[in-house]
């Protein structure tokens, strides 16, 4: 070693951590789940464990307790500087990554986490699923195959609703998505009043805009968030987890007569692992190639996870 510093990490714009001197950030956090309460908020075929929650999640919640308290009292600072009295402008996370990486669980585990914080009581989690297009919509305009890519989602009604929570507005209704019917709900939503802290989950929430015609810059749904999380994995290792996942619903959900994906229940192993690859390949792949990896480095926080679904590198943006 010749003491001189690794131009790579110099020019990297994150702080790099094994899971090892991550987990030991946790500090005196204490662990406010039980393994009852971790088992209703995994995902099907989501080996997570209360050692992970401890390892991993325990510091994140302390880092965001942290950040969102500086973010309170700066905008109480605002307010008096302004002579405003009243109001409240929720923390908003933003957690992205590839279909089969676990995002839902991460969303869940923090939203359950964050709560138990005294600064942030309230949390409420949404996911984009309910901001896509109704398949109606899709099918007419040939995009169910590339369902979960940006052009298949109401991109206009994002933004619309992230921009009222943020103004700290009453009431503000998202709509609901059912993974059963594969479709949105009419006339079902989810209210969101004010919560201390918003988590937003989804496939594309850290992706750019396309630039509008007229020259007019247009938000990102990014700009909204005050932190954001990618869930990273190889992709062997996602094709693996989304074709396991594909088989275990095949013999639980998509026997509901309601099931979108009825049609699969009755293929053989072998038939079915054959239409997992194949949907994996055609849409979720090419949407991880096209539109999520790319997006990668504009989040705050990049979790790596191994084959054993453990996270095993962190990587923190540096302030």
């Amino acid at each position: 070693m010749d003491g001189r510093a690794d131009p790579a990490e110099i020019l990297s714009p994150y702080h790099h951590f094994t899971r090892e001197e991550w987990a030991a950030l946790r500090a005196d956090t204490p662990l406010t789940l039980t393994r009852e309460d971790l088992s209703r908020l995994k995902s099907i075929n989501d080996p997570m464990s209360l050692d992970e929650v401890v390892a991993i999640y325990l510091p994140l919640s302390r880092l965001l307790a942290l950040y969102v308290a500086a973010t309170q009292g700066l905008y109480k600072a605002t307010q008096r500087f302004l002579g405003a009295e009243g109001g409240k402008t929720p923390y908003i996370i933003g957690v992205a990554g590839s279909v089969s990486a676990g995002k839902s669980t991460l969303a869940r585990v923090m939203t359950a986490l964050l709560s138990r914080w005294p600064n942030t009581p309230k949390v409420q989690l949404v996911t984009t699923d309910g901001f896509l297009h109704p398949n109606a919509v899709l099918e007419a305009e040939g995009l169910m195959r590339k369902k979960g890519f940006p052009e298949s989602y109401d991109g206009t009604a994002l933004l619309r609703f992230l921009s009222d929570v943020k103004a700290g507005r009453r009431r503000v209704a998202a709509p609901v998505y059912s993974h059963l019917v594969y479709d949105v709900v009419p006339d079902e939503s989810i209210v969101v009043d004010r919560p201390d802290i918003l988590i937003v989950e989804g496939l594309n929430v850290l992706l750019p805009n396309r630039p509008s015609k007229d020259g007019r810059g247009l938000p990102f749904v990014s700009d909204f968030f005050d932190f954001s999380v990618y869930l990273n994995a190889d992709e062997a290792d996602l094709e693996v987890w989304f074709v396991e996942r594909f088989l275990r619903l095949r013999q639980t959900a998509f026997r509901d007569p309601q099931s979108y994906f009825r049609k699969y229940a009755e293929l053989s192993t072998e038939a079915a692992e054959a239409a997992a690859r194949e949907i994996w390949r055609e849409i979720n792949l090419r949407n991880l190639h096209e539109n999520l990896l790319p997006t990668r480095a504009r989040a705050n926080l990049v979790l790596t996870k191994g084959a054993d679904h453990r996270i095993t590198d962190v990587e923190l943006r540096k302030l």
